[in-house]
């Protein structure tokens, strides 16, 4: 099993487990820190309200604290391949107006459980080499409040002495879900940043919300080949998938196979949903929208992530991938820091770490070569 020293699993649960205001924490106003040299830092931007996408900002705008979508990156120039691992930092989720009850409110402060696994895992991977870059955020009049952040690679210094060979960029979209009245309504209607109108039927139902800004921005913005979200997303989970498994669904059967390998060789253990879009994507129909963001008749937990994917497109020649892990990203009252090290596993021969590359199963090599992945075929479907 890998060692779960890898992924500064402390700091990870114990910021779980302390920090509700994060965004208020983490990223403060005009911040722009030092971190071991001139060609190092951690810089913050703040841009104005026409740039955050809409459906972080509906998500969080009945917050003190406004939501903000942070975005790190590392991209070597020997690069290939553009990986983006998105996470849900909802770091405080009350439901919104459609309130939890009083016995699931305790422990929401865990709700940005898969922002943090994304944050471990690509401080982990790139090893802070300071060659991160962020271009500037696109043009967007369909939103008020809220800000952007460009972060770049500058996280403190660890232990780790691999770096990553492939563009690598993690997508923290960061919200606080509070009621209030400028919060979210049942009935209201947003443009997500795919473009697609989706009708809020439930404002508990906010994470979907999110990592489909953060898959198309990665999509739109960053022309990511590999697409990961990693998020709390739905109680249904662990009935689907149990405690110790995080819900898998992706679009590509190869991933698949080679994420359960990831978490059985890393311990982050993974077990794949059904995937039939054609037969579940039409529970989002609505009359007033091109989608509504929650049904529970059918199918509730692979629904929740094809929500996310369908903002993609299903004909995208990419490939995309979802875990949700709302039960293993705690243990009790403690968080457990589930996911860094999936994440780590599953792209480790994208490092240069001998014991990562020893256990991923993400590569020609450990698939037979050829004859697994194809010589001709396009880059997007190859596994890294």
């Amino acid at each position: 099993m890998l060692s779960a020293r890898y992924a500064l699993p402390h700091r990870l649960r114990e910021l779980l487990v302390s920090v509700c205001d994060v965004c208020a924490v983490l990223v403060p106003r005009g911040a722009e820190r030092p971190a071991g040299g001139s060609n190092r830092r951690l810089s913050v931007q703040r841009h104005g309200h026409r740039t955050l996408p809409p459906g972080i900002y509906g998500v969080g705008k009945g917050a003190t604290s406004r939501p903000a979508l942070a975005v790190l990156s590392h991209t070597p120039p020997a690069a290939t391949q553009t990986i983006a691992w998105v996470g849900k930092g909802v770091v405080y989720d009350t439901g919104g107006l459609i309130l939890k009850g009083k016995t699931q409110l305790p422990g929401m402060k865990r709700d940005c459980a898969g922002a943090a696994a994304v944050l471990g895992a690509f401080s982990a991977a790139v090893k802070q080499v300071g060659v991160g870059r962020v271009g500037a955020p696109p043009a967007w009049s369909g939103a008020s409040g809220g800000f952007w952040l460009s972060i770049h690679t500058a996280l403190p210094p660890c232990s780790l002495e691999q770096g990553f060979k492939e563009n690598l960029h993690a997508i923290l979209c960061l919200a606080e879900n509070c009621t209030g009245p400028r919060a979210t309504r049942p009935d209201d209607i947003h443009r997500l940043y795919s473009g697609k109108t989706v009708e809020i039927r439930n404002t508990d139902a906010e994470g979907r919300l999110l990592l489909a800004d953060g898959a198309a921005y990665a999509l739109r913005d960053l022309k990511a080949d590999v697409i990961l979200d990693m998020a709390t997303l739905t109680g249904a989970q662990g009935v689907a998938t149990g405690r110790y498994h995080g819900a898998l669904l992706t679009n590509d059967e190869d991933w698949e196979k080679a994420c359960v390998a990831a978490g059985r060789s890393s311990g982050d253990l993974v077990q794949p949903l059904v995937y039939t879009p054609e037969l579940h994507f039409s529970e989002f129909s609505s009359a007033m929208a091109d989608v509504k963001n929650f049904d529970r008749s059918n199918a509730p937990c692979s629904c929740a992530g094809l929500f996310i994917g369908g903002q993609l497109g299903f004909s995208w020649s990419g490939v995309w991938i979802h875990v949700d892990m709302a039960s293993p990203a705690y243990s009790g009252e403690r968080a457990t820091g589930y996911g860094v090290a999936l994440l780590l596993a599953l792209f480790g021969r994208s490092t240069d770490d001998a014991l990562l590359q020893l256990i991923s199963p993400a590569g020609p090599e450990r698939h037979g070569g050829a004859s697994e992945v194809a010589k001709g075929a396009p880059k997007r479907r190859k596994l890294i």
